[in-house]
């Protein structure tokens, strides 16, 4: 009897717990807008500057938000099982070669072009226009090293390629497609000292010189905080990964209204604006909900801006036929 009554109670605080959690099953069944974020800053500020901008414009569908989703299959799944309708932050580069299965391009148009068209085929979901940023690999160093070596693109690296002390990120060795061995055929040489070491360390590594040169991702906030300069990829070795909202067709039928929303958002946040965001989080320690409201504040949530529909754009037209378009600029 004594065992039957914890496992009762255990089944009744599992069940609690999975009503309490915001988001599945009930809310978008009932047509509820639900955002799914991530793990990270970057997607946890996305996915609030999203929820926000609904809110602001809707009347009714208040949004709510699903955080801590670590990829973007988990995001994707939770989407496809009704559990969110909304992604605040896709990448490309990630979803093309990741859930969709295609081949990586550094032709940034085409790899656009193609997730549009394979979310729409494969999960019936529209991708939207980039927010105006991406988040890919970078090479980066002190202002101080590029100005001394006038190293402005990593084409320049040749020339300190045997003394330049460099930390790159632990899986970037054996990566394929972009990784170490790609990098040495497409520049054409290669480093005496190479150290690989946890991605969040190399900018640290710079900052207190026990590193030349880092490979990081060209949005993290301590690329502003310690006033790195990045490389230009000027021979285009890394895979295009510009940040977009991605909703399903069936929220946009519901919520037409989404379609306008979130283009006013559409090339509003350069690569400098977000390493801004992401270091308000991780370095000043401000909630992504706080640094998003201040970003829409000072913006006006985009208040004036005018949008051009998706439905007057070659790459949607057959899209979003079938969804009730938006009339209208602003």
């Amino acid at each position: 009897m004594k065992n039957k009554k914890i496992i009762l109670i255990l089944l009744a605080l599992i069940m609690l717990t999975s009503c309490s959690l915001p988001g599945l099953g009930k809310g978008v069944q009932s047509d509820g807008i639900i955002v799914a974020g991530g793990s990270t800053s970057e997607r946890q500020i996305m996915s609030e500057i999203v929820a926000q901008m609904i809110n602001h414009y809707l009347s009714e569908g208040k949004p709510q938000l699903i955080n801590n989703l670590g990829s973007s299959v988990l995001i994707l799944q939770a989407i496809e099982r009704d559990d969110a309708n909304i992604s605040g932050a896709m990448y490309t580069g990630t979803s093309l070669t990741g859930e969709l299965g295609l081949e990586a391009t550094t032709d940034r148009e085409l790899a656009m072009t193609n997730v549009v068209k394979g979310y729409d085929d494969k999960f019936d979901m529209v991708w939207f226009p980039s927010y105006g940023f991406e988040n890919t690999y970078a090479f980066m160093t002190s202002r101080k090293f590029a100005e001394e070596n006038g190293i402005t693109k990593i084409s320049d690296l040749e020339k300190v390629k045997d003394s330049v002390r460099v930390g790159i990120d632990t899986g970037w060795l054996d990566r394929q497609g972009d990784g170490y061995d790609e990098f040495q055929k497409l520049y054409g040489f290669s480093f005496d000292t190479i150290r690989p070491m946890e991605i969040g360390l190399v900018y640290d590594a710079i900052n207190n010189k026990n590193m030349d040169l880092a490979l990081g991702y060209s949005t993290d906030g301590r690329i502003n905080a310690y006033d790195l300069v990045t490389l230009e990829d000027d021979l285009h070795l890394f895979p295009p990964y510009d940040v977009s909202p991605v909703v399903t067709k069936k929220i946009l039928r519901r919520y037409p209204e989404i379609e306008k929303i979130l283009l006013k958002l559409e090339n509003e946040i350069s690569s400098e604006m977000m390493q801004k965001l992401n270091r308000t989080a991780d370095e000043d320690k401000i909630e992504p909900t706080i640094v998003a409201k201040m970003f829409l504040e000072e913006n006006n949530y985009f208040e004036d801006k005018e949008v051009v529909p998706l439905k007057d754009r070659e790459l949607y037209k057959d899209i979003i036929k079938d969804i009730l378009p938006i009339q209208g600029g602003k």
